[in-house]
């Protein structure tokens, strides 16, 4: 775990953060049941593990969908450190007023297109988050090149994505990981693959596996 906290001292890319991946899945590469329904797959040695990452970075990035399906916190509670800033990839700002992203945090990063709502811009700045507009991709969805860009020039040097599949696999399409950390847990879902279809394989180097508590840690850095 030390070597993958180490690999952050990196001078990170100079016009993005370092960025590292890391989700949960089952025995057969699923993250859950459904998109509906979040499901907790660590064991709590390596939820502890997570938050030790987690107070490593500087922010901690996911999609929209992850806040409305669970309105998660993002904090660092099983392990002494500082919270990192939250970032959320929202391209129609469908973020809720009362999430505990904005009750929690005291300025979480928005990024956002101009397919959003000045009036609900308006009234996320009122709660302290910073709302950053990205020009959309081809497809309606933030940028993840520009928005990392934007992210950088914020003073974040360093994220955690947390995301779902969706996420996960766009900055793995995008090329933008540094780092790649995976918790299998010994259970098999049938559910949603945790990495969509890829155009190339995502080739590890570095390859370093541990246990942690019934689950296995495997983490490595793209080819």
């Amino acid at each position: 775990m030390d070597q993958i906290l180490a690999r952050l001292t990196t001078p990170p890319p100079l016009t993005r953060p370092h960025i590292t991946l890391s989700y949960a899945q089952s025995l057969d590469g699923c993250i859950a049941m459904d998109r509906t329904e979040p499901l907790a797959l660590s064991c709590h040695e390596s939820m502890t593990i997570t938050h030790r990452l987690r107070a490593a970075h500087d922010g901690i990035l996911i999609g929209i969908s992850t806040v409305l399906a669970d309105n998660p916190s993002l904090t660092t509670r099983l392990v002494p450190g500082t919270d990192p800033t939250p970032v959320i990839l929202d391209s129609r700002l469908r973020m809720p007023i009362e999430s505990q992203l904005l009750t929690k945090h005291a300025a979480p990063i928005i990024l956002t297109t101009t397919r959003a709502f000045p009036e609900k811009k308006a009234a996320l700045e009122a709660k302290g988050a910073r709302v950053v507009t990205i020009v959309p991709n081809e497809v309606g969805y933030v940028s993840l090149k520009e928005g990392m860009q934007a992210v950088r020039d914020l003073g974040v040097n360093s994220v955690l994505v947390e995301g779902g599949a969706r996420v996960l696999t766009s900055f793995m399409r995008t090329r933008l990981v540094d780092q790649l950390l995976v918790t299998v847990a010994p259970v098999i879902l049938g559910g949603l693959s945790a990495v969509d279809r890829l155009p190339y394989a995502l080739e590890l180097t570095n390859v370093r596996s541990f246990d942690a508590g019934c689950d296995l840690i495997i983490c490595g850095e793209p080819a």
